[in-house]
């Protein structure tokens, strides 16, 4: 029996469908609906934040966000899924790369601090919570008032994660969600926006809306990115069971984290943050190591993939790059392991035991 990568949350059908026939009884498809107005108001609560603007897919909370902030040149990781900086570049904005800490895999503060002190174009740093392991945020905060930069935030893979018990999106300019299908939450498609100020909140909810303020009125240039009313009632079921989820993902993880300790290297986690489980990362010693560990696993019909890989200044070549030697580093030897709301402990245990395998 195969074990798979990933297998999205399925929402309770007969849920769905007393909030899709609210829906079709009212008429109101979408339009900042009272599905969506209930949405935005519980996830405020439940992740512990203001400001938070639904949006109809996580590369275009990216791209709002970026739009927004007014980013006109910017400075980010390498190591991240493909969106955080394709999603600058199609938006003809200069981005460049930064290193990556090699512990922790995020984008690495001290690195970015000697860049922006070459580059006084630079007027923001988008960093990525990766695999939901918190970014220095302290760190960042001091490095955007000493520059007077944005600091904006990739935190698709942070639902549910908090620093010092204060949630991880309040931190920066603005920290942008994604509620893919892939994704611990999700709403089918669907992202988030969370912005440190309301003035930046009210000119986005204008920008997703064509440009259309309260008074109907069209004052400046904008873009269709509601999310609808049947992706709010998605959102809305799937929301009900998310401490139950979380804790299991965790529970895996850290079953993970025990069984490979002394196998594998695994990311190094904030000191003063939770863990939510959303991806289970391995590295290996390189490239050749990881190839053993995928046969094992495939013999095994066990699902893995190289996540990130690879690191995306190699991909971007027409975007400057500052030393990232660390990202092509952990880029090669990286691997993700399966880890869902669906998976027993059992199969983690059956997982390590083919890792350990490929890598003897």
């Amino acid at each position: 029996m195969a074990i798979n990568l990933n297998q999205p949350i399925k929402p309770d059908i007969k849920q769905l469908t007393k909030y899709l026939e609210q829906v079709n009884d009212s008429g109101w498809y979408t339009n900042f609906g009272p599905l969506h107005q209930k949405l935005t108001s519980r996830l405020e609560e439940y992740l512990g934040v203001k400001n938070l603007l639904l949006v109809s897919n996580g590369t275009l909370a990216l791209q709002v966000a970026y739009k927004t902030l007014n980013v006109t040149d910017a400075l980010t990781t390498p190591f991240s899924f493909v969106a955080t900086a394709s999603s600058l570049i199609w938006q003809g904005i200069e981005t460049s790369f930064s290193d990556i800490d090699e512990k922790s895999y995020n984008l690495c503060p001290s690195k970015a601090a000697d860049v922006l002190a070459l580059h006084s174009e630079v007027n923001t740093v988008v960093a990525t919570h990766v695999y939901g392991n918190p970014c220095d945020v302290i760190a960042f905060d001091e490095l955007s008032k000493q520059h007077n930069i944005k600091i904006i935030y990739d935190a698709a893979h942070a639902f549910g994660i908090k620093v010092n018990g204060e949630s991880v999106l309040n931190f920066g300019d603005a920290s942008v969600l994604s509620f893919h299908a892939t994704k611990i939450f999700h709403t089918v498609e669907g992202g988030a926006v969370v912005f440190k100020d309301k003035v930046n909140f009210d000119k986005a909810k204008e920008m997703i809306n064509f440009g259309i303020n309260h008074d109907q009125v069209i004052l400046n240039v904008g873009i269709n990115a509601k999310l609808n009313e049947y992706q709010a009632a998605v959102g809305l079921v799937n929301l009900d069971g998310m401490d139950n989820v979380l804790e299991h993902r965790s529970n895996l993880f850290h079953a993970y984290c025990k069984g490979l300790a002394e196998v594998v290297e695994i990311p190094y986690w904030h000191r003063q943050a939770n863990v939510n489980g959303a991806y289970m990362p391995i590295k290996l010693k390189d490239n050749h190591q990881r190839e053993r560990v995928r046969r094992v696993l495939n013999s095994a019909n066990i699902q893995c993939r190289q996540y990130f890989s690879p690191s995306l200044d190699q991909i971007f070549v027409d975007s400057y790059s500052y030393s990232t030697e660390n990202s092509h580093m952990i880029s090669e030897g990286i691997l993700c392991l399966p880890l869902h709301t669906y998976m027993t402990l059992e199969e983690v245990f059956v997982v390590i035991e083919n890792v350990k395998k490929g890598v003897k």
